[in-house]
């Protein structure tokens, strides 16, 4: 019994040993651990002790989420309204306990962020709170993520100008908040007034990103985009008769998905001479008209370029280009090629390397969603979307030879003559290429359930990956080496190369 209670005293004594080792480390190694949680998680070390309760307050780092708060619907057998409001409840309340112990001298906030939803009177309280911080504190980057309770599918016409008022009333009674922000991120929005998305883009001068996703006004407009600081700009599945892009110093990355135009992309550049990340992506249907990308893309020097057909017909036309055409794709040093409808002829692809010479990195994804896709034939037939999603091209030159290119990265391989064939139509081309990888069908959380549209053929063992290898090094010396990975196995680098926005 003696020997017994001896051990309790000693793995208590160990214990609070351990606990004395991490209490008598520095504030600043402290803090930079908790910076590493997220805000629920670093709050609750408060409890421990009173030193420990003072340190949240010194996080540089402030991400308070609406989303991460949301607790399961099932579990907690309340209503979407109780379940919103409560989100918001505790945004407000973690927002303004953290901003009101912060020390304004020696505790800067690198950087804030708050996500909460458009709902009530929780925008304000945030708002406020925030713009109040943003008088006293130092606080170099704030972004407001604003959600809506209805996701974009749900939402109708009515739900988008519901949206939009509670939002331009935020805004109005928010504006020393707005002033400050760096980050925007909006969606789901209607606004009655044609020039208000001309108003946020004066009053939030310090914006270095702004997103906007099912956004549009009441009649449709020519939208001016001119911003000193604006780095970052996101137009996803938005309604605007044009977007020109007039005025953009700072502007290196672009990503402008899902447009209703039926002749080219309603978006024009003018001043972007720093433009290098582009994203392209859309729905085509019969009756779009293909895109001469050497046309639109004019006098841009594009460095990393994605272009995304969401499973439907190629919207890109290949081009033969010579002279000053020939320039527009000479700074590209990566290609994203993403929801290539399956069954078709690649070979149009090989364009993107005749006409970048510099290109470095080519990543492709060929398959059919049926979450993203139009399944019912009616509609296909009444929306006029395309029986013929392929394109033909033929090389000018037959025998042209890449230098550059030294990764090519297929997702969604399949060991089918068309995918075989065009692995060896570029291992032939690019004679310095390094490393092919074949990755297996990516796993789709919303295609769940849902039998794919073909049966997947991708090489399991052994000896059908040396089959296959061998059928696609057939007639080329290529030294490359073929990787055949799961999709499990793709690397945190190519998921965020491959990443589509939903």
């Amino acid at each position: 019994m003696a020997k017994s209670s001896r051990r309790r005293r000693a793995a208590k004594l160990q214990k609070g040993s351990r606990d004395d080792r991490i209490s008598s480390l520095p504030n600043d190694i402290l803090v930079n651990i908790l910076d590493r949680l997220d805000v629920r998680d670093a709050v609750r070390t408060s409890v421990l002790s009173r030193r420990w309760s003072q340190l949240p307050a010194m996080l540089p780092q402030l991400r308070i989420n609406a989303q991460d708060i949301l607790p399961s619907k099932i579990k907690t057998g309340m209503s979407d309204d109780e379940l919103v409001r409560m989100s918001n409840a505790v945004v407000i309340k973690a927002t303004k306990s953290i901003l009101a112990r912060r020390d304004p001298v020696e505790c800067t906030i690198r950087f804030f962020s708050a996500t909460f939803y458009l709902s009530d009177d929780a925008p304000l309280s945030v708002g406020h709170a925030v713009g109040s911080a943003m008088v006293t504190h130092k606080i170099e980057k704030a972004e407001f993520r604003v959600l809506t309770q209805k996701k974009r599918l749900e939402c109708t016409i009515g739900d988008m100008l519901t949206y939009g008022k509670r939002f331009v009333l935020f805004f109005n009674k928010c504006l020393n908040a707005f002033a400050g922000l760096t980050r925007l991120c909006l969606q789901n929005l209607r606004f009655a007034e044609s020039d208000f998305v001309s108003n946020i883009l004066v009053t939030c001068k310090q914006l270095n990103y702004l997103g906007f996703l099912n956004c549009d006004t009441k009649s449709w407009i020519t939208l001016q985009v001119e911003h000193a600081q604006l780095s970052e700009l996101s137009i996803v599945n938005c309604r605007f008769d044009m977007v020109e892009l007039t005025w953009l110093p700072k502007l290196t990355c672009l990503a402008f998905e899902i447009w209703i135009a039926f002749n080219e992309p309603p978006l024009s550049f003018g001043y972007v001479p720093l433009l290098e990340v582009l994203s392209l992506s859309n729905v085509a249907y019969n009756r779009h008209k293909m895109v001469k990308l050497s046309t639109f893309l004019g006098e841009t020097s594009v460095r990393d370029l994605k272009l995304g057909f969401k499973c439907e017909k190629i919207w890109v036309q290949p081009e033969c280009l010579a002279g000053r055409q020939a320039h527009v794709f000479h700074q590209l040093r990566i290609l994203r090629l993403f929801g290539i409808p399956e069954g078709y002829d690649l070979t149009w692809t090989m364009f993107y390397l005749e006409a970048a010479p510099s290109l470095e990195e080519l990543y492709m994804t060929v398959v059919d969603h049926p979450c993203e896709m139009e399944m019912d034939e009616k509609v296909r037939r009444r929306e006029s979307y395309s029986e013929n999603k392929g394109v033909q091209w033929e090389s000018p030159t037959p025998n042209f030879k890449h230098h550059r290119l030294t990764k090519l990265a297929f997702f969604c391989f399949q060991s089918e003559e068309y995918m075989v064939s065009h692995v060896r139509r570029v291992m032939k081309a690019a004679v310095n290429l390094g490393d092919v990888y074949l990755y297996d069908r990516v796993t789709c959380i919303y295609c769940e359930g849902v039998e794919p549209l073909k049966p997947i053929v991708f090489p399991k063992t052994d000896e059908q990956m040396s089959s296959v290898e061998k059928q696609i090094r057939e007639g080329t010396e290529s030294p490359a080496i073929i990787h055949f990975l799961s999709a499990a196995e793709i690397s945190d680098d190519y998921l965020a190369r491959i990443c589509e926005d939903g």
